[in-house]
């Protein structure tokens, strides 16, 4: 069994040194920087599984190095901050964040809150084994077999979150999900508070990325007071 690497990004050295021995005694190895650029540096040189990503640092804080991260990898990223309003929760996981934990958390949670994201990663994410199947609608594809997306024969870049929503949706185009249902199905753990904004932040992240115009969507829609559906095209 692979051993997974987390790479975690703080300022806070004590913070570094109390997280760092917590992931290590879960058997993961973790690496350390201490600030964006360092982090930005360090996945050019190392393989990295799973980021926790601090917020408030010098340099280059890391909604910034975040940004800069999505550029080129789709590795989970889990937001630590002590910014506990659901604005910045909302800004952090539409910048690519799949989750946000709040300072101070509890140790067991943020451990779940980690496995939980590898096991969805390597298991529906980027990593996963499926059947080989294709899944078609009008221009969009889905290849099971290698986690790709294409629309229109193009590649397209997504977070683990965010295929596995897409995923979700096409398997079931046509119908119509709350986003309670399509947080249920697709994070598989108990609804918290947010969870409106939390899918709806995906759910724009992704047609950013799928639609021709955003504003105008041909594939993923809007059911104004219901939730969302992946229009049927043949």
């Amino acid at each position: 069994m692979e051993r997974y690497n987390i790479l975690v990004v703080d300022d806070d050295r004590e913070i570094l040194d109390s997280l760092s021995k917590l992931l290590e005694m879960e058997g993961y190895m973790v690496y350390r920087a201490y600030d964006g650029m360092e982090a930005l540096r360090f996945l050019e040189q190392k393989k990295v599984h799973l980021i926790l990503l601090d917020v408030m640092m010098p340099r280059l804080n890391g909604l910034a190095a975040l940004m800069k991260i999505r550029e080129k990898e789709n590795i989970p990223v889990i937001i630590l901050s002590a910014k506990t309003e659901d604005s910045d929760k909302v800004l952090g996981l539409s910048m690519g964040a799949d989750d946000y934990v709040t300072k101070p958390y509890h140790a067991a949670e943020l451990i779940a809150r980690v496995k939980s994201q590898l096991r969805r990663y390597f298991t529906l994410g980027a990593y996963g084994k499926s059947e080989g199947d294709l899944l078609k609608n009008g221009g969009l594809v889905i290849d099971r077999s290698s986690k790709e997306v294409l629309v229109d024969g193009e590649k397209v870049k997504l977070t683990p979150t965010e295929y596995r929503i897409l995923e979700f949706l096409l398997m079931n185009r046509g119908r119509v999900f709350s986003a309670e249902e399509i947080y249920d199905r697709v994070w598989k753990e108990p609804i918290g508070y947010a969870v409106e904004n939390t899918v709806m932040v995906h759910i724009r992240r992704i047609r950013e990325k799928i639609e021709i115009n955003p504003k105008n969507p041909k594939y993923l829609k809007v059911v104004w007071g219901i939730g969302y559906k992946l229009e049927k095209i043949d």
